[in-house]
């Protein structure tokens, strides 16, 4: 395993900035995950890590070595691509072996190495076909088993899940997670998809317009966001954001308490809010109530989520005083969108 870093990265192309001074220190054996919406660029900071893109400016080291000029084979990494890349005339067992092939790898153990990256990621009666007999979900697993067969210093893995269904892609995450705790391999995980960043980062890299707007462990980042980006980009439902005496007010959905709900964590006392429930979502576990908070002007739409057994007595159509932990509430400068510190809200209290 390797460090990581990026100084003052940047990519440009032709009248477009894809990353844009990236500055990132990843630790020996971390897992790392790049989370951002499409055309953020996560993808081309990975595509400089491995080597498949050239940086306009910048630096990268791996190892604590500069591999600026470095051919992707000689940086000790595997990538796993959102394709699958898979050579369409080879097995499944020649696909995950032909790395260790190309490495010279003594013959007689690249046969146990293969079984057991085939065992890892539950393709072991695969191993004689050849792609085209298998479906999208089990060529993304012999693309996985593939680059991890090798053990290389870094992993670089560009949605690889991406392309499997949600009971699978559960099961391989969390696959994938003991994998690399097993090993401590250092991994650099590109995804838009924040339930994987979570469940998987050890970190979380937010990324938009090129730039990392957060860097931090994934409760932090979700509880203390950084900016209004971060704030609405992380979190199902996203955090609510409300114009309030000047400044934008964030709070989760599940942070605002219907009446007589018990004290959720927080500090200090609660502000009141009055909560008009427009339309009510049943999820099974939970519900969303969907509304407007009718005592702050302009009346802004916001989500409340709560658990399926706790009142199940509200309904569309009415207005019910919520109440809400002071120390939950989150503040951000309309104009620049980052956070700012506390101050107090024009608003009553409840005991």
């Amino acid at each position: 395993m390797a460090t990581v870093e990026t100084r003052a990265l940047r990519k440009e192309f032709t009248g477009h900035t894809a990353v844009d001074g990236v500055d990132l220190a990843i630790n020996e054996g971390e897992f790392l995950v790049l989370l951002g919406p499409s055309g953020c660029g996560k993808t081309t900071l990975l595509r400089m890590i491995a080597g498949l893109e050239t940086q306009t400016s910048g630096d990268i080291l791996i190892g604590g070595r500069v591999v600026n000029d470095l051919p992707p084979r000689a940086r000790k990494i595997a990538m796993v691509f959102q394709s699958y890349a898979l050579y369409p005339h080879l097995s499944v067992a020649k696909n995950i072996a032909f790395p260790l092939k190309a490495q010279g790898a003594p013959r007689e153990s690249i046969a146990g190495e293969v079984e057991k990256a085939a065992r890892m990621f539950g393709i072991e009666r695969l191993l004689q076909r050849k792609p085209r007999q298998l479906s999208g979900g089990e060529r993304q697993r012999v693309a996985l088993a593939r680059a991890m067969v090798r053990h290389p210093d870094v992993f670089l893995l560009d949605e690889p899940l991406s392309n499997l269904d949600a009971k699978l892609r559960n099961l391989a995450r969390d696959e994938l997670k003991q994998f690399q705790r097993r090993l401590g391999t250092t991994t650099i995980y590109v995804t838009h998809d924040q339930v994987e960043a979570m469940g998987l980062g050890d970190r979380i890299a937010v990324m938009s317009g090129g730039k990392v707007r957060q860097l931090g462990r994934p409760q932090e980042v979700y509880d203390e966001p950084a900016d209004t980006f971060v704030a609405g980009f992380l979190g199902s439902p996203p955090m609510n954001l409300v114009p309030m005496d000047g400044v934008l007010v964030g709070f989760r959905p599940e942070q605002l308490l219907a009446p007589g709900a018990p004290a959720s964590e927080g500090v200090g006392p609660a502000v009141a809010m009055r909560f008009a429930v427009e339309r009510v979502e049943n999820l099974g576990a939970g519900r969303l109530l969907y509304g407007t908070l009718p005592d702050h002007a302009p009346k802004e739409k916001i989500i409340v989520s709560l658990a399926y057994t706790v009142h199940s007595t509200i309904e569309a159509g009415r207005t019910y005083d919520f109440r809400m932990h002071e120390s939950n509430l989150k503040f951000f400068d309309p104009s620049t969108g980052l956070r700012v510190p506390a101050r107090p809200l024009p608003a009553r209290r409840s005991a």
